[in-house]
């Protein structure tokens, strides 16, 4: 039998201030009441996303475990309706003060895409295909 992979955990310095990130994205975080370091959010097709602390992660790990440094190293991408949405949130998220890694443009790859960062550095990617855009009008 294969693994199914069914929960991403994402490690955060500030649970609050992660949580108010994620919700400009639409993605509603419930905080566990037995463990206030620990949040998660049910996504569509099955999928969980966790929210735990550093505080947390490093009590149910062996000692050192340090703070990944440098380029964010995975993205989470959320898909827009239009290009003119991935725009708009952009604009939205580095306004509220979360830095821009790359601002929208049309890729080649035929989607018009944006980066930004969460709190803690992950990348976050902006999208929209620009061909269903295209056949859409």
């Amino acid at each position: 039998m294969s693994p199914t992979l069914n929960t991403v955990d994402i490690v955060v310095a500030d649970m609050q201030a992660a949580i108010a990130f994620y919700a400009r994205l639409g993605l509603a975080f419930t905080v566990d009441e037995a463990y206030p370091d620990h949040a998660g959010c049910d996504l569509p097709g099955g999928l969980h996303l966790m929210l735990d602390t550093e505080g947390f992660r490093a009590a149910t790990q062996t000692e050192g475990r340090t703070r990944p440094s440098g380029d964010p190293r995975t993205f989470l991408a959320f898909r827009f309706d239009t290009p003119a949405a991935v725009d708009a949130k952009y604009a939205e998220l580095t306004e509220a003060g979360h830095a821009g890694v790359q601002e929208p443009w049309d890729a080649f790859w035929g989607m018009r895409y944006a980066t930004v960062t969460d709190p803690d550095g992950n990348g976050v990617d902006l999208y929209c295909p620009l061909a269903e855009q295209a056949a859409a009008e």
